[in-house]
């Protein structure tokens, strides 16, 4: 005789012998055993968890000659033709092969016809999610109403695709994933049965290999028991699986545990030697690290069906509960990103690596290292852009010393960059003479080229070096002043260098705000302006300022002039875009308009009168409320609105600005 397989030797025959499901057959015996019987089955849930072998059983139950009963005799010519696949009443379709609506009309027209040997002619249904469309329509009327001879049983592994008319007309049974400890207990009965030596690791290995499956579990032994020569051992399954072995993984974890990096680069290097999937090795490494954690909160819950019980406890002790969770964590990330790695070793490698780095911060073993310093100069200055030389830097700090015209290394020579000196540093430039306006100022940013210095710079190269001034590191004596050169850009003030040292990034980390602050809305004011106020705002209107400083004075009022010291309050809202340079620049053109020296001071302080900003808010409010009363009081608006229920959406009306021709 022929070898048969297991998967079909020990297929149930009855209901006592089938392995879970106890919802499913609850409910068929008590219906069985009541003579409660509907003409339409379906049962649902993935491969090989006993979907057809149900249906079998229940031709079994309704043709048995002892009765209709939940428990077949087994022994009658009935039971031993329907277990042998050819009782004639028992008609089995596998719809994956008979899709179209041809093959179900010759399906329905034997349905009237009595059966031949049977109490009831049972039609079993395969896969019926692959009928076409059409085959479910045609099938829907005698599915509903079938004669009193006929049921349907009906199988699928995806029942979503059935359409709900089919649904509706049947009793739906969904089976469950069968979980490895119930398939261990079978494997172990099987194998007792056929008197196959085996290893309790062994039958867990092919329990969740399995994957939910009794079937794929039983082909799986009936391939270890090929493999080890008729023994079910646990290295020749996992040899044949290609599953990880338990002990590298509980190294790497070890590895992990110790802080050890080069065990753990050896362990992965051990690993790569079998060509695992290293995703699964992941997978392997979070397992143990969901056994740790159960065994950490609940021991007694830890079985030693993978014969590691003792080993995952003592990782329970050694590691805390919070590192168990935090590994757990990153692997779950790292196998997500596994695929983004470059190859999956790497990717494997990195979240090792990660694991490692990371400690808690008050750990004792928590890395103290600093990062190492790069040595690059926090502060860099392109020397082809600057409009003076820096001096080079030395080790030690610079004394105070007073440094004479002649010792001042010429442009041209001079390449290295200043670092930023941390007390604030004066330079000493000629001063203008009393009569000449003063320049407006000029901050050289190293990113901005400006037009006059990408100009000058060949021609100071090109005819003789030209002495530069010095920043000292501390209090410098006065450097006398330098002769003046043919360059048409004015010399630079003490000031501008202050403002590049100690201005240039803080003007870039209130950029944002900045802008913010330009872009909100002023607030009205608590009065309007009269006196100096309103003598300011139709001088704002003459200054054309713009940038910043416009809206530096567009934000201010003026409050006293005492000749020529002028008193000005800012509001606070705007102070990010108040700084030094901005007051200079609006004291120079008020210095340009006036045409002379004024002394201008400016206080953060609310206006209590209107600004030049909020009268420019207050006449955009009136345009637009003229604007909103003049479209509500238009006739062929209101026309509208009456007659044909029109609304205005707020927001659509906006003031035309008239411009003069």
């Amino acid at each position: 005789m022929s070898y048969q397989v297991l998967a079909r030797k020990w297929r149930p025959r009855s209901f006592r012998e089938m392995v879970g499901q106890t919802h499913v057959l609850k409910a068929l015996i008590n219906a069985l055993d009541n003579q409660r019987l509907h003409h339409a089955y379906l049962f649902t849930g993935t491969r090989g968890v006993g979907k057809t072998t149900i249906a079998r059983i229940i031709a079994k139950c309704l043709n048995c000659e002892t009765g209709v009963s939940s428990t077949p005799c087994g022994e009658c010519s009935v039971c031993r033709e329907i277990d042998e696949g050819r009782f004639v009443d028992l008609i089995e379709v596998d719809a994956a092969s008979r899709t179209k609506v041809e093959d179900t009309r010759e399906l329905l027209d034997n349905v009237q016809y009595a059966p031949s040997r049977g109490r009831y002619k049972v039609y079993l249904i395969d896969e019926v999610h692959m009928l076409s469309s059409h085959s479910f329509n045609a099938l829907l009327k005698t599915l509903e109403e079938p004669p009193p001879h006929v049921k349907f049983l009906l199988a699928t592994t995806d029942p979503q695709k059935l359409p709900v008319t089919i649904l509706s007309r049947c009793l739906q049974f969904s089976l469950k994933n069968m979980p490895p400890e119930r398939v261990v207990e079978h494997l172990a009965h099987v194998l007792g049965a056929e008197n196959v030596p085996f290893e309790e690791d062994a039958l867990w290995l092919l329990g969740r290999a399995a994957d939910g499956s009794m079937r794929d579990a039983m082909s799986l032994t009936d391939q270890a028991i090929a493999f080890g020569e008729g023994r079910v051992l646990a290295a020749d399954v996992r040899a044949m699986l290609g599953t990880l072995d338990h002990g590298q993984v509980y190294g790497v974890l070890q590895a992990l545990l110790e802080g050890d990096a080069r065990a753990l680069l050896e362990a992965v290097r051990q690993l790569a030697e079998q060509g695992p999937d290293w995703a699964g090795v992941l997978a392997e490494i979070l397992n143990v690290l969901h056994r740790v954690a159960i065994a950490q909160a609940l021991p007694e819950a830890i079985d030693n069906g993978q014969g590691d019980r003792d080993r995952v406890l003592a990782l329970a002790q050694a590691l805390p509960a919070e590192d168990v969770q935090f590994y757990y964590q990153m692997g779950l990330i790292g196998r997500r990103d596994l695929p983004l790695a470059p190859d999956p070793r790497s990717g494997f490698e990195m979240v090792l690596l990660r694991m490692l780095a990371f400690r808690p911060a008050e750990s004792e073993d928590a890395p103290r290292t600093p990062l190492k310093h790069l040595g690059v100069s926090p502060a860099t200055a392109d020397s082809d852009r600057a409009p003076v030389a820096a001096a080079a830097t030395a080790p030690a700090p610079v004394p105070s010393v007073a440094v004479p015209p002649a010792a001042v290394p010429p442009v041209a020579t001079v390449t290295e960059v200043v670092p930023p000196v941390e007390e604030a540093s004066t330079v000493q430039t000629p001063a203008l003479p009393a009569n000449e306006p003063a320049a407006p100022p000029v901050i050289d940013v190293p990113w901005i080229e400006s037009p006059s210095t990408a100009q000058a710079t060949p021609e100071v190269a090109a005819v003789e070096p030209v002495p530069s001034p010095v920043i000292a590191a501390e209090q410098p004596a006065p450097l006398a002043p330098l002769e003046d050169t043919d360059d048409d850009e004015p010399p630079l003030s003490d000031e501008d260098y202050y403002e590049v040292e100690n201005q240039v990034e803080a003007y870039l980390d209130d950029l944002v705000e900045t802008q913010a602050a330009v872009a909100s809305e002023p607030l009205p004011a608590a009065e309007p302006a009269t006196g100096l106020a309103a003598d300011w705002l139709e001088l704002y209107l003459k200054l054309g300022l713009s940038g910043l400083t416009g809206s530096i004075a567009a934000n201010c009022t003026l409050i006293e002039v005492d000749g020529d010291r002028w008193l000005m309050h800012l509001d606070p809202a705007q102070s990010a875009l108040f700084n030094a340079t901005q007051q200079r620049r609006l004291n120079d053109a008020l210095d340009q308009y006036h045409g002379r020296k004024l002394q201008l001071e400016i206080k953060l302080e609310k206006p209590q009168q209107e600004t030049p900003a909020q009268a420019a808010a207050r006449r955009r409010e009136e345009r637009q409320r003229a604007a909103e009363r003049s479209i509500q009081a238009d006739p062929m608006v209101q026309q509208l609105m009456q007659q044909f229920s029109a609304v205005i959406r707020d927001g659509t009306i906006e003031p035309v600005e008239h411009t003069e021709t």
